[in-house]
């Protein structure tokens, strides 16, 4: 222990006599010009957020110096949208639908992110040796090369993952009425069933994905609930105990009974 303190008191001071004949410190030379240049920055992206407000009008698609304020307003109601994150969380959004089981979802969401971290941060204080030459370091290699294999792949991975959401489903929806014989009248709700992300967790006919606990609602009419039932259920889930699923009130009353009278129907394929 000795020893490597005498080491590193001496590359120490051979840094501070380099310094002194060759070069300046770092601080506070380097911190000060990057704190100008930093100001610089966030002085030119407050000057053309204030240029983008000021010179668009508040109509829709009216475009001023930088481009519009604001497009169409966001419909709350909607049931054809498929939300994708950033493509630099691509990699994250593939991990979790590798960890899509309930028991194992902290996994991704948590777990291995947040270790991957620590040991990012621990690094610089776990490796002291000087030797950086790239042939002296295998294992910081591999693991570098790794670590950019893995993430470029979950990227990839993520950025090509196909949903049976959307249009997708909203083709299987003849399939779902000849194999569950589905009266006419639920035709509209496995429309809408299709295109609301129920999908996202719950399986219908082998489609879909069982995630976060979410029960296969194939033959989850023979429960013989009843249309309200299902109706007052979507609407509001919490109300019967279920925190996990969102509420769909915003789908309106209409959609909301649609959807019941197709789960209502769907007694499973035999």
């Amino acid at each position: 222990m000795s020893r490597r303190l005498d080491e590193r008191r001496s590359a120490h001071q051979r840094y501070k006599q380099d310094v002194d004949e060759r070069g300046k410190p770092f601080y506070p030379f380097a911190m000060f010009h990057d704190t100008v240049m930093s100001l610089v920055v966030v002085s030119v992206i407050t000057a053309l957020a204030v240029i983008w407000k000021v010179t668009a009008n508040e109509e829709p698609d009216s475009s001023g110096w930088l481009g519009v304020l604001y497009g169409e307003e966001a419909d709350s109601g909607t049931t054809n949208f498929i939300p994708r994150p950033d493509w630099y969380f691509y990699f994250l959004f593939y991990l979790l639908r590798i960890f899509k089981w309930p028991e194992s979802v902290i996994l991704g969401t948590i777990g291995i992110p947040t270790i991957l971290l620590i040991l990012l941060f621990a690094l610089p204080f776990i490796d002291l040796r000087r030797e950086r030459r790239l042939l002296r370091r295998p294992v910081a290699i591999v693991a570098a090369i790794l670590v950019v294999l893995s993430m470029g792949v979950l990227t990839y991975k993520g950025a090509t993952a196909r949903e049976s959401l959307g249009t997708e489903a909203l083709a299987a929806v003849p399939e779902w009425i000849e194999k569950n014989n589905l009266p006419a009248n639920a035709r509209k709700g496995a429309e809408l069933f299709a295109e609301s992300s129920c999908l996202a967790c719950h399986i219908y006919v082998g489609q879909g994905a069982s995630n976060l606990g979410a029960p296969e609602l194939t033959d989850v009419g023979s429960q013989n609930r009843g249309v309200d039932y299902f109706a007052e259920y979507v609407a509001n889930p919490a109300q019967y105990g279920n925190t996990r699923m969102p509420p769909f009130a915003g789908l309106g009353e209409e959609n909301l009974r649609n959807i019941a009278i197709f789960l209502d129907a769907s007694k499973g394929e035999e």
